[in-house]
């Protein structure tokens, strides 16, 4: 049972500050979301958000309440150092690749996502193909993004975790009703702005209250291997995550899809005026790397700060509880070493900012919500109305502003029952891991997609088949669909015979991968191209 001792040091003046400032991003998103008479209005922000803005909305996506508050924890636990910010050079390549290749082929035409180009260049069936991999993979990872933030929320303010999503949920809803992509982008910027500030207030509030300082940290941390950074070792096991060589060959496919495929971040893009303030949009987006690097001095500065200072009795319990959640159930979320970021901030800074801070986490999360449910709700509609191929007078005459409102409603609803049901079922069935990979199964088949859309070349049943062998080989290397069925009591002995996971675990009820899941982005990425260029299409079909 966790303690309560940690909540009573959020108190009535952080609640008064956490409830102002989720105000305050109401009141801004308001102010900002100008008129909604179109689609293109609400969807798009009328083509017309500078991009800086659009910048700034692209880094708080990416650097969400989940990673504020995960980062620091990866550092802080066992063997945490600095190899994760390797991963920054994949992501510079492909964003700069996106920017110069990708984005002026979407500014070719009026589209409104990724999709409505696919559906152009190889057929409808490619758009919906296309939507239903990026609807799975947003249902299930926006929703986790929310309970994993929600979890140490209800920790250290005491609020019910249940209200913590339901207070999400609202708040996402009407803030994407409000002012559609307008209001979402600039209530963005307002948690970037926090984020950088928060994450800068906690790294030089932990050094200055060393007696060594700076010095002091970065010995320490130094001293116990926290800071080291470069690993150029090769191999493609799962403790070889964090390399050069996967930094440099796996995660330029993973952000390609991301920031080029995927309709969350593709639909900030589209809010620029043209394919050059986009691609500068996305360009300087790659300075968010700095916050990352950031959020791991800030682990390194967690981990100096409590060797020196030990953890009181109500925080080791609290520490403690968490272990017991993984050990108890394999995969719980989240992990103790999620809790020790937002539990320093509630007992070490005092009243008032520690109440900002988490209201910037939650701020975070509803953020991250109204995105996926603005960009949800922008492909659902075009899937049904085609808006791409329609003259602006016949899209008046549909009224399809009314339609989107009427979706993103329906999606919120949805979106916010699924994250309480998940709730429900973390502590019986390890669900949450599964959420967490969907992004390694959709990836590679929604980039080769894109691949074969750009040559118009490929036929759908090829590229359908690609995304079910895709689907197979990430099986073959992640846990999560093999730790459901042990959970429900199904015998696992024979995945040992497969050589991709751990046969003296299984034995043992559990299921540990061998192999790193990173090289499945450009693998699937291949076998999803591959599959297009060579099954043909059905008789009748051109694509």
């Amino acid at each position: 049972m966790l303690t309560g001792a940690i909540e009573l040091h959020f108190t009535v003046i952080d609640w008064l500050v956490l409830i102002g400032y989720l105000g305050l991003c109401t009141w801004v998103g308001h102010r900002m979301s100008g008129t909604q008479a179109t689609i293109r209005d609400f969807f798009l922000g009328g083509r017309s958000l500078p991009w800086p803005a659009v910048s700034g909305s692209i880094i708080a996506t990416e650097i969400s309440g989940v990673t504020f508050i995960g980062v620091p924890g990866t550092l802080f636990a066992l063997q945490g150092d600095f190899t994760y910010l390797q991963w920054a050079i994949g992501s510079i390549i492909a964003r700069l690749f996106v920017a110069r290749y990708i984005v002026p082929l979407y500014y070719e035409q009026e589209i409104y996502s990724p999709y409505d180009y696919m559906g152009r260049r190889l057929g409808v069936g490619a758009k919906k193909l296309a939507t239903a991999l990026f609807t799975v993979g947003s249902i299930l990872g926006q929703s986790v993004r929310v309970l994993v933030a929600a979890i140490p929320l209800k920790v250290v303010t005491g609020l019910p975790i249940e209200a913590s999503i339901l207070v999400i949920g609202i708040f996402a809803i009407a803030w994407t009703l409000m002012g559609g992509m307008r209001t979402v982008i600039w209530t963005d910027v307002m948690q970037f702005i926090l984020f950088a500030a928060g994450g800068v207030l906690a790294l030089f509030w932990i050094t200055g209250h060393l007696d060594g300082g700076w010095g002091e940290f970065w010995g320490t941390a130094g001293d116990f291997g926290r800071t080291r950074l470069w690993d150029f070792e090769f191999g493609f096991t799962a403790d070889l995550e964090f390399t050069f060589w996967v930094a440099l060959l796996a995660v330029p496919f993973q952000n390609l899809t991301a920031f080029g495929v995927d309709q969350l971040n593709a639909q900030r893009m589209f809010c620029c005026r043209d394919a050059r303030q986009a691609g500068r949009a996305l360009q300087f987006s790659c300075f968010g790397q700095l916050l990352t690097l950031l959020m791991l001095m800030v682990g390194a500065a967690l981990f100096v700060h409590y060797h020196v200072n030990p953890f009181s009795p109500a925080e080791a319990e609290l520490v403690k509880a968490g272990e017991e959640m993984v050990a108890g159930s394999q995969v719980a979320l989240p992990e103790a070493r999620d809790y020790v970021f937002p539990m320093w901030i509630t007992t070490v800074l005092p009243t008032g900012l520690s109440g900002l801070l988490l209201a910037g986490v939650f701020a975070a999360s509803i953020s991250s919500l109204d995105s996926i449910l603005a960009a949800l709700s922008q492909t659902t509609l075009s899937l049904v109305y085609h808006p791409e191929d329609r003259s602006d007078e016949e899209l008046e005459g549909l009224n399809l502003v009314k339609k989107s409102r009427v979706l993103v409603t329906i999606w919120g609803l949805a979106l916010t029952g699924f994250t309480l049901l998940l709730n429900v079922a973390r502590d019986g069935i390890p669900i949450l891991p599964l959420a967490f990979g969907m992004t390694t199964y959709t990836m590679g088949p929604l980039l080769g997609l894109m691949a074969c859309a750009v040559f118009k070349r490929g036929s759908i049943r090829g590229l359908a088949v690609g995304a079910v062998l895709s689907f197979a080989i990430v099986a073959l290397v992640r846990a999560d669909f093999w730790v459901l069925l042990a959970k429900a009591g199904v015998s696992l002995d024979w995945l040992g015979a497969l050589g991709t996971f751990d046969a003296a675990e299984l034995e043992e009820g559990r299921v540990q991968a061998l192999w790193c899941y990173a090289w499945a982005w450009p693998l699937t990425t291949l076998v999803t191209i591959a599959c297009g260029l060579l099954i043909p299409a059905s008789k009748g079909r051109k694509f």
